[in-house]
């Protein structure tokens, strides 16, 4: 640092009366001598220590963190003599000092009160931001509704206000509350408010700007406006919306005590930027809850049913999606029970050309168009050819195969009859474990004006089984090359170790089998069904009292 004519403080002499020119420098200056008295001041120091004349002690004259800084100087304890700061009336003061030949001390004084106020403001921003960037990561890792409303208390609570209250909108009459003072748990209710109770709240949650907090009466906040867990009167109240994406997400109600501070305007204002992270978060979670809530009801009805014993008929099937991270495609498979007691229950399997969501929609429509027809069950051929009609006349170009089976038990066997529109044929395992394909040949359907079909009939003794499969099973690439057709040698040696075995059984033998040899690698959607006769057994008892044992 270097005085007004150049030269160092340090070294420099300042004679006993100071001149003019120093008199009227900018910057406040006194000079203070080793007893502790007022040797000289400027008339920028005048101004600011109006006490202060030559001779007057400094203590009383000028705060007294300049007065033990001066000791410390004059005393030798500080070496170096070290800037000092402190608070004086509205302002604060850097003074740093400047030790004469005499021993006399000059303090030059700095305004500093603009560039500390600089400085709380950007370090308050750069916290503000910090705060918004976790709150944001926080809000947006669930897409939970219920634990985003939790999550955006909490930081309510634990940063911007001693307590918080997020109402969500109108559900019938009543809207759903979570409440969280600072450091306790959230709590949820649903209760029945009038939303005028509070100024400003009804206007919040219809997405309008907020009124100012000095508009709210603390002491007519209702009862479910504050946390039973609240503590002390409530001193102050803002009230924020929530904007969501398009519709308000709600309203956040923020409270302090009466011994802290008020909201200020620029607290509001950072309220409303944390209240616009919260609502985005809160709409993306309602949003996703209304379409899992949407996709779970369409999907009842995409999903292959849970397959049973019909009629004496044992029915089992097994689907798996081309991605495991999907549940339907273009697999499909159904049994629907005969009608009457001269009636056949109908199984069909199915594979829609294409994958995943689009495929299923085209499956949907099959089965419910097969639902449709099943009066006509007796006859495939007419079947088939007014689903073909049907899936012409649609929007879409996506064509299926699929195969039909009339099934009905009579006595110990069970009569089948086969149709296949352009699908793989089914399989039949014998009790000898000798594997048989069905001659049954047609066209696929969807994709030309007239189609054919031919249907076989079969008959299946206890134990014996018919296999139907989409060709999933026979294209899936894998094995010891990882590119190698399962094939349909390999399903019918597999086949053949089913001889004897439940329905249940044999699709999850072939299923896991076809598993084990796609591996990881990527596959097209696979779906199985068996149609057993199930082994005559009954129960028989050794000695009366004994559990008996099943026989064939």
């Amino acid at each position: 640092m270097t005085t007004f004519d150049g030269s160092s403080p340090s070294t420099r002499h300042l004679p006993p009366h100071v001149g003019a020119a120093w008199l009227q420098a900018p910057c406040p200056a006194l000079v203070a001598g080793a007893d502790g008295s007022v040797v000289e001041v400027n008339t920028a120091a005048g101004a600011l220590f109006p006490d202060a004349r030559c001779g007057a002690p400094l203590s009383g004259t000028v705060p007294g963190w300049l007065v033990d800084a001066h000791l410390r100087v004059t005393g030798g304890t500080d070496v170096g003599a070290p800037v000092a700061r402190g608070p004086h009336r509205e302002l604060t003061l850097e003074a740093h000092p400047t030790v004469t030949e005499s021993g006399d001390v000059v303090w030059w004084l700095v305004d500093d009160t603009d560039r500390l106020l600089a400085e709380a403001a950007l370090r308050r921003e750069r916290e503000r931001t910090a705060f918004l960037a976790d709150a944001s990561s926080r809000l947006l890792a669930s897409l939970n509704t219920r634990r985003c409303m939790e999550v955006t208390v909490e930081l309510a609570a634990q940063h911007l206000a001693d307590a918080a209250v997020l109402v969500a909108p109108r559900t019938g009459r009543r809207h759903a509350l979570a409440l969280c003072a600072a450091r306790t748990p959230v709590t949820h209710a649903t209760v029945q408010i009038d939303a005028d109770a509070v100024p400003g709240l009804a206007e919040a949650l219809q997405g309008f700007p907020p009124v100012p907090s000095r508009w709210i009466d603390p002491a007519a906040l209702p009862q479910w406006a504050v946390p039973d867990a609240f503590e002390g009167p409530v001193g102050s109240v803002a009230v924020t919306p929530l904007p969501g994406h398009g519709v308000p997400a709600g309203a956040l109600i923020l409270l302090r005590r009466s011994d802290q501070a008020a909201f200020d305007p620029s607290e509001e204002v950072f309220a409303r930027i944390f209240s616009a992270r919260a609502g985005a978060a809160l709409s993306a979670a309602r949003l996703y809850t209304e379409q899992a809530g949407i996709t779970a009801t369409l999907m009842e009805e995409l999903l292959p049913p849970t397959l049973r014993q019909v009629d004496g008929v044992e029915f089992a099937g097994t689907y798996r999606a081309s991605r495991d991270t999907e549940r339907v495609g273009g697999d499909f498979y159904d049994v629907h029970p005969r009608s009457g007691p001269d009636g056949e229950t109908l199984a069909v399997l199915g594979d829609v050309c294409g994958k995943g969501l689009d495929a299923a929609v085209l499956t949907g429509k099959i089965r419910n168009t097969l639902q449709a027809l099943l009066p006509m069950a007796d006859d495939h051929a007419n079947m088939l050819r007014l689903l073909n009609g049907a899936l012409l006349n649609g929007r879409h170009t996506r064509f299926a195969s699929l195969v039909l089976v009339s099934v009905r038990r009579e006595g110990h066997l069970t009569r089948l009859r086969v149709t296949s529109a352009g699908h793989p044929r089914p399989l039949i395992v014998r009790n000898t474990g000798e594997v048989e394909e069905t001659a049954t040949s047609g066209t696929i359907v969807g994709a030309l004006p007239d189609i054919k079909a031919t249907t076989v009939g079969v008959e299946l003794a206890p134990g014996e089984t018919c296999l139907l499969f989409t060709d999933g099973i026979t294209e899936a690439r894998g094995g010891p090359l990882g590119n190698v057709f399962f094939g349909g040698r390999r399903l019918g040696r597999a086949l053949a170790e089913c001889a004897g075995m439940p329905a249940e059984a044999v699709v999850e033998h072939i299923r896991m089998l076809a598993s084990e040899w796609v591996g990881d690698n990527s596959h097209d959607d696979m779906a199985l069904m068996a149609i057993t006769t199930p082994r005559n057994t009954h129960l028989t008892a050794v000695d009366g009292h004994t559990p008996g044992r099943y026989t064939a």
